[in-house]
């Protein structure tokens, strides 16, 4: 099936014909309140577009990958871990995390946050931090307060 040439925006920031999905599968990995839609693949692009909506006090799972991506943000505040600094994030913010960096997005308590992420269609798995990768991450103070439990 092709993909239509327009796909309306919707209020709420869904689009025409495109699922809101889990972010992932329960008990894959930790995170808290957040969906994906998924509005654009390209095999001849080899790349995936995506929207990732994080309720307020939600977040992403701490991770890295082989894989670098792109992060738009459309709407809300946060703040965002790319490797060993923890950045705010607003609407209309690019954030660049290069491969096998460190890297979570919040949502701010007032709002949700809400962005477009560009990858590759085919990427590998997500590597979760084990207590070796927790510790060294800790080490910077920003970081330290920025990381949570693995529940919250």
């Amino acid at each position: 099936m092709t993909d239509p040439p327009v796909r309306k925006a919707v209020p709420g920031f869904h689009w025409e014909g495109v699922e809101t999905m889990p972010y992932k599968d329960t008990g894959a990995a930790p995170f808290r309140d957040i969906t994906r839609q998924v509005l654009f693949r390209d095999d001849a692009l080899q790349c995936e577009w995506r929207y990732f909506e994080i309720s307020p006090d939600g977040h992403s799972t701490l991770e890295r990958h082989e894989h670098a991506h792109a992060v738009m943000i459309l709407r809300g505040r946060g703040r965002c871990l790319v490797g060993d600094q923890v950045h705010a994030v607003a609407a209309h913010d690019l954030v660049s995390v290069p491969p096998m960096t460190w890297h979570q997005f919040r949502a701010d308590a007032a709002s949700p946050l809400g962005f477009l992420c560009m990858v590759n269609r085919e990427r590998d798995r997500p590597q979760l931090p084990g207590p070796a990768d927790l510790a060294a991450l800790r080490r910077t103070p920003a970081v330290a307060a920025f990381i949570r439990t693995a529940d919250g």
